[in-house]
Parts: structure tokens; sequence; C-alpha cells
């Protein structure tokens, strides 16, 4: 298969712009160009690049498992150095709304949301309806900014998770939305797009109630638990519609728990995403999740403070 292929696949896979692309392999967009159109060959470091990508959106790429503990270590160093996360920030009004934004802007547009980061802003901070678009658009912001309030004060009292918070972030979230709102689901479904079988809803609360155990079990790897329970908790797909983001709301309440920083998932990384989390649901293989978590983890911790990592 030659770069130019390679590339093809990856924009159909990514759903990345070509501009994007190039800023990832570290080339101007013209030098891209030319590779895609087969008018040049791609340099050395350049083909390896390539070929690393290629990898990570085929669900190829592999993970030195010593690589993979370097970073979970530093994040660990990191987050003991700067104490409590959930506190600063409770207590700093400019992350407090660089998080809400940041994290309702990417986990909305990941479900399908065609709201901008703008307009998320106007509609959060500046309570604007915008007449371009639904009102479930416009419901879907304010009601994870309310979500989030109550998981941040409910992490900042607690450091335990269970059944009631995720019934009540569910209950705000499709508040208005839909009827059943903060309950399970009553019949079966499927994951569009994905080719991973869902529990039967009969099993729901019982697959739940484990869950929880685990969740608040003593495993020191946090990483590898969040990953553990994130593709858990998506497979069994407990809700008729807002699991994406009440299991990436949970993923963050364990990080805060324990300390750490939430983890970002930007919307531009969304095939990534899905990629990883399907190898970890049907490989049982959650090696790429946990390196993509700590990426995640990584970029917004930097955005809170430069010196972090």
């Amino acid at each position: 298969m030659t770069a130019k292929d390679k590339l093809k696949l990856i924009k159909g896979l990514s759903g990345l712009t070509q501009t994007q692309i190039a800023g990832k392999l570290g080339i101007s967009f013209v030098a891209f160009n030319n590779i895609w159109n087969g008018k040049s060959k791609p340099r050395t470091g350049t083909l390896e690049k390539i070929d690393l990508l290629y990898k990570e959106y085929t669900g190829q790429k592999i993970i030195p498992a010593d690589m993979l503990s370097a970073k979970k270590q530093l994040l660990i160093k990191s987050s003991k150095k700067h104490g409590s996360i959930i506190r600063r920030i409770l207590n700093n009004k400019d992350i407090y709304d660089q998080l809400l934004l940041t994290l309702t802007y990417n986990t909305n547009r990941i479900e399908g949301s065609t709201l901008t980061e703008d307009d998320t802003a106007d509609i959060l901070f500046g309570n604007r309806t915008l007449p371009d678009h639904s009102l479930t658009e416009h419901l879907e912001v304010k009601n994870h900014q309310f979500a989030l309030k109550y998981l941040l004060d409910w992490v900042a009292a607690n450091s335990i998770i269970d059944e009631t918070i995720i019934l009540k972030l569910h209950g705000i979230l499709m508040n208005g939305i839909r009827s059943d709102a903060g309950t399970y689901r009553r019949h079966g479904v499927r994951i569009l797009g994905a080719h991973v079988p869902t529990a039967n809803h009969i099993k729901v609360p019982v697959l739940i109630e484990r869950l929880l155990f685990d969740i608040n079990s003593n495993n020191k790897d946090i990483i590898l638990l969040v990953t553990e329970i994130h593709s858990r908790f998506e497979q069994i797909h407990p809700f008729s519609d807002g699991n994406g983001r009440i299991g990436r709301l949970l993923m963050n309440a364990m990080l805060l728990i324990k300390k750490m920083p939430p983890a970002v998932i930007k919307q531009e990384n969304k095939r990534q995403y899905y990629i990883c989390l399907q190898k970890a649901q049907l490989n049982r293989d959650n090696t790429l999740l946990q390196d993509f978590i700590c990426d995640a983890v990584i970029s917004w911790a930097k955005m809170l403070d430069r010196e972090f990592i």
C-alpha cells in the first residue's frame, strides 16, 4: 500500500481534514497535497509518521508496555504534586468555565450536535437562544452544564460512586429531552455503526451493580480501571440514550476522586476514540484505550496548568 493510499484511508477513518492530517504529520499543506496527489514521495521521517497514523486509525498501533507505564507514572507524580484537582476547579472560575465549555462542546459534538464551540459558549454563558438550532441542542448544552455541576459537587463531598449519581446524572442530562430520563432502558438497543453486542435490558441493574463494585475497588492503576469500566459501561448501554455522555462523566468522576485531572475527549479524535473503545470491547485488549485516555488527561492537564506535565 502506498503512502497516498494510507493517507486516503486515514482521512476516511479519522474524519480529519487534509490540513489537520498535515499538522499531525508535521508537514506543510503543500507537501501533504503533493503526496496526496502522487506528485512526490514522502521523506523517510514523514513516511514513518504516516505508517504510525495509519496503524493508529486502523487499530493496529502497538503500545510498548514500558511507554504506557511511564505515562501513567508521570500522571501520578504530577497529580500528587498539584494536590486536589477538584478544589482547584471549583475554586477558580476561569478553570471551571474552561472545563465546562470544553467538556460540554466536545461530548455533545461527539454525539452529533451541530453547535460550534462559540455557539456552545453563547448558550452556556450568554444564555442566548440560537434560532438556527433545535430546542434539543440547546437543552443538551444546559443539561450538561447542570449535570457537570452536580458531578463536581458530588466528587467534592464523596469518595465513592453509587447508582444514585448515575441515575441522577442521566435524569439531569435527558431532562426535557426524553420521558425515560433517569431510568434504565426496558428494551433492546444497538450501538449504531458498531458491531458491539449490548446487554439484555433485564440484566442491566445487576450488571451496573457489579460495575459499581469494581469502580469502588482499591485498584491502584486508575487508568487501567477507568478504561475497563468505561468500555464495560458503554457495552452495557444501560439507557435508551445518553450513554456516551454519561460514560464520559462517570470516567471523569473516577479520575477526580483519585485526584487526577479530567480526560477531555475532543470531537476531532472521535473516530480514534471509537476504534480504541471497540478494540477493548471486542478483543478484550484495552491497551490502546489506556494510551488514548492518558493522552486525553495529559492534554487537559496542560491547559489546567502549563507546568503540570
